[in-house]
């Protein structure tokens, strides 16, 4: 029997859907969120990013002397709504991750869930999981609402 288990993490943005869905897909805005300052200690190597169905991403950061690549394929790209892929470490592990991002429309912006599909060895780890996207997705409402203030303030 081969479980999986899922961490699912909600976040709702004061931005359109297509302004967050972009944000996923995009290197200078990946760099702004996912590899933000704070988050941890390290620093961008090279973010790489085809965003087609089948096209790979390649994350690469150097964290305290270590070089990690995160790598993955885009399974399903359909703005605004659904963006599907794999997530893994080059070298760690044989099996990647799934991510599913879904976003929804709302008054005021819109709601986003990720579900992160771990292999069920990976059951002590959904939690951790959760709240790194917790994390990341605030980054990312923070690097949105900073980029619509600074928008506005040149207008």
């Amino acid at each position: 029997m081969n479980q999986s288990v899922h961490a699912v993490v909600q976040h709702r943005f004061a931005a359109p859907a297509e302004r967050v869905y972009d944000a996923w897909l995009d290197p200078e805005w990946i760099g702004c969120w996912m590899f933000a300052s704070g988050l941890r200690e390290e620093r961008i190597v090279r973010l790489a990013v085809e965003p087609r169905v089948g096209g790979k991403f390649s994350f690469v950061v150097d964290r305290q002397g270590e070089i990690i690549d995160h790598i993955g394929e885009y399974l399903e790209v359909d703005r605004p709504g659904l963006l599907v892929f794999t997530w893994a470490t080059r070298g760690a592990s044989p099996d990647p991750s799934r991510v599913v991002v879904e976003i929804v429309p709302c008054a005021g912006g819109c709601e986003l869930t990720v579900t992160h599909v771990l292999a069920a060895r990976w059951d002590g780890l959904a939690d951790q999981v959760a709240e790194t996207w917790r994390a990341l997705l605030a980054a990312l409402a923070g690097a949105l609402a900073e980029s619509t203030h600074l928008t506005l303030n040149q207008s």
